[in-house]
């Protein structure tokens, strides 16, 4: 197994060079749009812009991986949901570098199996091999990263990627992403800026928490996945405690996947108002905790990072509708 050795943040490695990742896929430079929501007025960074396959958070995570020229990888092997965004994406990057994927989920809906839809098909159409822990290799009673590290036998081939590209190579890809922010600021003579983005583990906003706080930017965020003090472990555990985003939250719990009226609601609000489509599993969410927050902070102009995810959009979307037929025919 091919191992990435580990980045030294406490140097900033910030600069205004081109670098081989932007060169040669353009997994940089998305624009930046100016939308209008409930009144509130807001910038808008198109990740979901940066390439037809490969884009939002996930891209960026990723990003360094493009140039990775280790002759000896020939599979990723990653784990996860069979809808995830980061299985697509890795899908996408293993179609980009030649390489094969192998995901690891513990099971398959059997409607998804017989009619693939959303990030599952897309993956699939990219030529990734999807696998079933619990069902297909018959081991009900594993994690599928325990499947990996203990039973896949992983050598100089394959190289593994913790789930939802949660490691020290994504810092890359964002320091990438800062460095637009930056250059943003700079050009459009902004004084103030916040930063918002929700988190699934909490890479994104804590890298970009680390690269910006030097710049007096604040980043926001929210925990989509778990509570706040989870989010927070997890972020201090990949950047440290120095630079943390900023993290709200939600009066009542949120639980990760389920249907919730107020996100779908908020989400045809988005739309309708913006004529851009959001994530529709982590977006709602961070839009919900912002609103309150924008109301007390005025005195600071408002950067919205969009996180992709659309092809997620294609499973979520059918449930909502199911579940909110009213809402869908507003």
């Amino acid at each position: 197994m091919v191992v990435l050795p580990p980045l030294d943040l406490k140097v900033s490695r910030m600069t205004n060079q081109s670098t081989s990742i932007e060169s040669k896929f353009n997994i940089a430079n998305s624009p930046v749009t100016s939308h209008c929501f409930d009144g509130i007025s807001f910038y808008l960074k198109r990740d979901d812009k940066l390439h037809s396959h490969f884009s939002g958070n996930k891209a960026r995570k990723f990003a360094a991986l493009l140039d990775c020229d280790d002759k000896k990888i020939t599979t990723l092997v990653s784990y996860g949901s069979p809808q995830a965004n980061s299985l697509y994406s890795l899908a996408a990057l293993a179609h980009l570098k030649g390489w094969q994927l192998e995901y690891y989920v513990d099971r398959i809906p059997a409607w998804l199996e017989a009619s693939p839809i959303g990030n599952y098909l897309g993956a699939l159409k990219l030529g990734a091999t999807v696998s079933s822990v619990s069902q297909q290799l018959n081991m009900p009673n594993i994690h599928p990263s325990d499947y990996i590290l203990e039973h896949r036998n992983l050598d100089d081939s394959c190289l593994y990627i913790p789930e939802g590209g949660y490691f020290d190579w994504a810092a890359a890809g964002i320091e990438q992403l800062a460095n637009e922010i930056l250059e943003w600021k700079s050009n459009q003579h902004i004084e103030k800026l916040t930063v918002a983005l929700p988190s699934g583990t909490g890479t994104t906003a804590g890298f970009l928490a680390h690269f910006l706080a030097p710049n007096d930017i604040q980043v926001l965020t929210c925990p989509c996945v778990s509570g706040k003090a989870y989010l927070t472990e997890q972020i201090s555990q990949l950047v440290g405690k120095e630079s943390l985003p900023t993290i709200l939250e939600l009066e009542s719990k949120h639980h990760f996947g389920k249907l919730y009226q107020q996100d779908y609601k908020i989400w045809q609000r988005l739309l309708s108002q913006t004529h851009v489509e959001f994530d529709l599993l982590y977006d709602p969410m961070m839009w919900r905790c912002l609103l309150p927050w924008i109301e007390s902070h005025q005195n600071s102009e408002l950067l919205y990072i969009h996180q992709g995810g659309l092809l997620g959009n294609q499973s979520m979307l059918p449930r909502y509708q199911r579940k909110y037929p009213a809402l869908t025919q507003e």
